[in-house]
């Protein structure tokens, strides 16, 4: 099996989500576990920038944004839920951020659950893989 991508940072990372849902529980808003991911994520000492904007162009014309909720250490997008159960639809918007910001790995993480439910995605050069 080949190595994990940023497998220490994503292990720090889904460490911090496990505390915030220790902390808080379910229930609450994705605004909410953002604001408490950013707090302990920060706490410790990881560079993470919050609502980042990556712009899609078409034929060179500027048409959207896409806003990762998290990125960390300019090396993994954070994509937070708090709903009953993550879906593909949740999982192609991570493979659209990896697109857009030419990033190989994002983690998406729902709080919705009594348990902490997270998944790695990585985007290949052929595709994407959960």
């Amino acid at each position: 099996m080949a190595d994990l991508i940023h497998k220490k940072l994503a292990y720090d990372i889904i460490g911090c989500a496990m505390e915030v849902h220790r902390v808080l529980g379910p229930g609450f808003l994705e605004s909410v576990y953002e604001q408490g991911m950013l707090v302990e994520l920060q706490s410790k000492g990881l560079n993470t920038k919050q609502q980042v904007l990556y712009p899609i162009f078409y034929k060179g014309v500027h048409i959207k944004d896409y806003v990762a909720d998290l990125v960390v250490e300019n090396k993994i997008i954070i994509e937070l839920k708090a709903i009953k159960k993550l879906s593909d639809i949740e999982r192609a918007q991570c493979i659209n951020y990896l697109k857009v910001s030419g990033l190989e790995l994002a983690l998406l993480i729902n709080f919705g659950e009594r348990s902490l439910e997270y998944e790695r995605i990585i985007l290949t050069q052929n595709n994407s893989t959960y």
